[in-house]
């Protein structure tokens, strides 16, 4: 059982699957962007079934200061595309990488994205 099927809204419509990586600020910041750029970014571009990517630098955040240096986030078809693209040699190997550059440590949050009418 998906792990979001408990869940139900009037409405709703499961459009993907959608993972976040969240990272904290780096010891080097010019080095984290260098190499996720140039080697990182590749490697998680090519995990099976994932697309829309996205990613962005300097993080901010409403009041405070941001936990947070940097995000991306990948989409896929389902919850079960997400398992098999990471269970893949392309998710297992990016995973990895993670910790060759990212100093001020990772979060990786998953969910179903759902739009719910409001109307």
């Amino acid at each position: 059982m998906e792990p979001w099927a408990w869940i139900t809204y009037e409405n709703q419509e499961y459009s993907m699957y959608r993972v976040n990586v969240l990272y904290g600020p780096p010891d080097d910041r010019e080095q984290f962007i260098s190499y996720y750029e140039n080697t990182h970014l590749p490697l998680a571009k090519a995990i099976p079934g994932s697309r829309n990517h996205a990613f962005a630098f300097n993080v901010s955040s409403l009041g405070e200061e941001s936990p947070f240096f940097a995000v991306f986030s990948a989409d896929f078809e389902s919850f079960d595309k997400f398992e098999e693209g990471m269970a893949s040699a392309e998710g297992k190997m990016a995973a990895a990488d993670i910790a060759n550059f990212a100093s001020g440590g990772a979060t990786i949050i998953h969910y179903q994205v759902m739009s719910v009418g409001l109307e």
